[in-house]
């Protein structure tokens, strides 16, 4: 069985992320999208939440699984039997970084393949508009008591209210 992990922070899961899973689903039998847990890093969304919003929106693809872990990712995916690493590029320089790391996995997961896919172009964003759009969420966020139950951005799929910027990503 072709199984591959798509691990990620998800905070918060954008329209890239679940095109990347949905283009990946005829190339492996099962897809986890893991989501990578670091005491270390302050999270706009909870665990759950995100796992939450991942399950929802993957609700309707019985071949992809959420789950979380902690630790290095090659180490996830031994422990699990993954023998494929899915990574999305957004550009040469996301290529360069993710180059780097697919190679210790290699070494480290012992011969876990990393499968890259480029973002699909209607996707892309330019990192100012990027950094313009998160600035005014932070914005709105500061205003609204209850902004913590509003993905962001809003995938179609889920349709569950917030402010409607899922077409930028």
């Amino acid at each position: 069985m072709k199984i591959a992990v798509f691990p990620g922070s998800f905070d918060p899961i954008t329209v890239g992320h679940v095109d990347l899973v949905r283009r990946a689903m005829p190339l492996f039998d099962r897809i986890i999208v893991a989501v990578g847990v670091n005491s270390t890093k302050k999270y706009l969304f909870s665990l759950e939440q995100r796992m939450e919003w991942l399950r929802l929106v993957f609700a309707d693809s019985p071949q992809v699984g959420v789950d979380s872990f902690q630790n290095l990712t090659a180490h996830y995916c031994q422990r699990i039997g993954a023998r494929y690493l899915l990574r999305g590029l957004r550009n040469a320089s996301d290529f360069d970084y993710e180059k780097t790391i697919s190679q210790l996995n290699h070494i480290i997961g012992g011969g876990i393949e990393t499968v890259f896919s480029a973002l699909a172009v209607k996707h892309q964003v330019s990192p100012h508009l990027r950094a313009r759009v998160l600035a005014y969420q932070q914005h709105h966020c500061a205003r609204n008591h209850h902004w913590r139950r509003r993905p962001y951005p809003l995938h179609p799929a889920t349709n569950k209210g917030g402010v409607r910027l899922d077409h930028l990503w």
